[in-house]
C-alpha cells in the first residue's frame, strides 16, 4: 500500500510492516454536480424497482432464486466455481458434478443471507449481526479454521498468491484495533445523515478496509448491503444485489476500493457503487418482469389444472423440480405430481435433464436462462 499523506486513516508501524487503520466515517464529501447526478439516477432506478417490482405477481417467490444468484456470484468473486444452475439443481435433488465443498460454501451464503433477513425485525444491522452472519457463512466449509463468528486474533493481509506480509498490497488494522473500528462502523450506520445509498456505499468500503475476520471478509461484507436496503425500507422485497455488478467489473471493484485506502478517492468509489445500484436495479426489474411474463403465459396454458398451476408456482422459486419433491412440497401423491409434471412437459414448460427412468429431474429452462444471463452493465432503455 502506498504511503502517502492523503490516506483516510493512519499507518501504524508493527515492526517490519505498517497496518492501515481507517479513520471513522464519514469523510468530507464534495457534492459535485456529477456526484449528485449519479446519486439521483441510482435513487430513481432503485425507486422504480421498489415500486414496479413490488407489483409483480408474487414478488416474494422471486426472492428465492434471486438470493441464490447473489450467493453464487458473491462466492464466485472469492474463487468458488459453483454455478446457479448447479446450486438450484442440487437443491431440487439432482446429482451434480460440482464439488460438495463449493456447493456447501454457496449454500452457506444463502443460509447467512436468509438469516440476516429474518433477524432484521429483531435487531438492527450491527456488529453482533455481522458475527452471526460470519458464523453461518463459515461453518462446515473450507476456511472453518477462520473461527466462524469470531474476530481475528492475528494480523492478516491482502496480496497476490504467495505474497508475504512484507510484500502485501494492503494490511488491515492490527487485531487490537478491529473491535474499536467496528464499533465506529456500527455507530456510523445508525447515525449517518447522508443519503442511504451513500451511507451503505461508504460502510461497505470501511468494512472491507477493517477486514475483521481471518477469512470470508468479502462475502460477509457484501451481505449488509441488501440488508440495509430492506432495513431502511428502500426496498420492500430483497430483489437487488450488487455482487453481479462487482463480479462483472471485478477489476474496477478492487481498484476502486484500493484507491480509497491509498489516496482517499471517495468520489470515485461512491460513483462506482452508485452506478452498480443503478445498473443492477434495472437488471433486477428486467429479470423479474420477464420471469413474471413467462409464468403468466404458463398459467394461461394450464388454466383449469390446479396441480399444474401449483407446480408452476414451485418452478418460479426453483426452475428444477422432481416428482418426489413436488409431491412433498404440495402434499399430494407421487403419481399425481408426476402426471402434472408430464402435462407441463407436453406444454414445453419443463424438460427432462436426464434420461434416467427413476428420480427424473425436470427443468424450466426458460426461467433458468433468464436467471443465468450475465449482468447488464449498460443502461436498459425500457424494461
Amino acid at each position: 500500500m502506498a504511503k502517502t499523506a492523503n490516506i483516510p486513516g493512519k499507518l501504524v508501524p508493527q515492526g517490519g510492516y505498517s497496518a492501515f487503520v481507517p479513520a471513522p466515517l464519514p469523510p468530507a464529501l464534495d457534492w459535485t454536480p456529477r456526484l449528485i447526478r449519479v446519486l439521483s439516477d441510482a435513487d430513481r432506478l432503485i425507486g422504480r424497482l421498489a415500486g414496479e417490482g413490488g407489483r409483480l405477481l408474487n414478488p416474494h417467490v422471486l426472492m428465492r432464486p434471486f438470493v441464490r444468484r447473489e450467493a453464487v456470484l458473491s462466492s464466485k468473486i472469492e474463487g468458488t466455481q459453483a454455478t446457479l444452475g448447479e446450486l438450484l439443481a442440487a437443491e431440487a435433488g439432482a446429482v451434480v458434478a460440482r464439488s460438495p465443498e463449493d456447493l456447501r460454501e454457496v449454500g452457506n451464503y444463502v443460509v447467512a443471507l436468509e438469516h440476516g433477513i429474518a433477524r432484521l425485525g429483531k435487531i438492527p444491522i450491527c456488529v453482533r449481526l455481522v458475527r452471526e452472519l460470519h458464523a453461518k457463512l463459515m461453518t462446515g466449509v473450507r476456511g472453518q479454521q477462520a473461527a466462524p463468528g469470531q474476530f481475528r486474533k492475528t494480523q492478516n493481509w491482502i496480496g497476490k498468491p504467495g505474497s508475504t506480509i512484507q510484500t502485501a498490497s494492503f494490511i488491515p488494522p492490527p487485531p487490537g484495533e478491529v473491535e474499536p473500528c467496528l464499533a465506529a462502523w456500527e455507530r456510523f450506520l445508525h447515525e449517518s445523515n447522508l443519503p442511504p445509498l451513500v451511507t451503505i456505499g461508504l460502510a461497505h468500503y470501511q468494512f472491507e478496509a477493517i477486514h475483521p475476520f481471518r477469512d470470508g471478509n468479502g462475502r460477509v461484507g457484501r451481505l449488509p448491503i441488501t440488508l440495509f436496503l430492506i432495513e431502511r425500507k428502500i426496498l420492500p422485497t430483497p430483489l437487488l444485489y450488487l455482487s453481479a455488478f462487482f463480479e462483472a467489473s471485478r477489476r474496477d471493484y478492487y481498484d476502486s476500493l484500493r484507491a480509497v485506502s491509498e489516496r482517499a478517492a471517495w468520489h470515485e468509489w461512491i460513483e462506482y457503487f452508485l452506478l452498480g445500484v443503478a445498473r443492477m436495479s434495472e437488471d433486477a426489474l428486467s429479470r423479474a418482469t420477464r420471469i413474471n411474463d413467462v409464468v403468466v403465459q404458463w398459467r394461461k396454458k394450464s388454466a383449469g389444472e390446479p396441480n399444474a398451476l401449483r407446480i408452476i408456482e414451485l418452478l418460479s422459486a426453483n426452475p428444477f423440480i422432481t416428482a418426489t419433491g413436488a409431491a412433498r412440497r404440495l402434499s399430494i401423491a407421487f403419481t399425481t405430481a408426476q402426471r402434472a409434471i408430464q402435462r407441463l412437459e407436453q406444454k414445453r414448460v419443463v424438460r427432462r435433464t436426464t434420461d434416467a427412468r427413476r428420480n427424473r429431474v425436470y427443468c424450466a429452462q426458460a426461467l433458468l436462462d433468464i436467471l443465468e444471463e450475465p449482468a447488464q452493465l449498460k443502461p436498459i432503455s425500457s424494461v
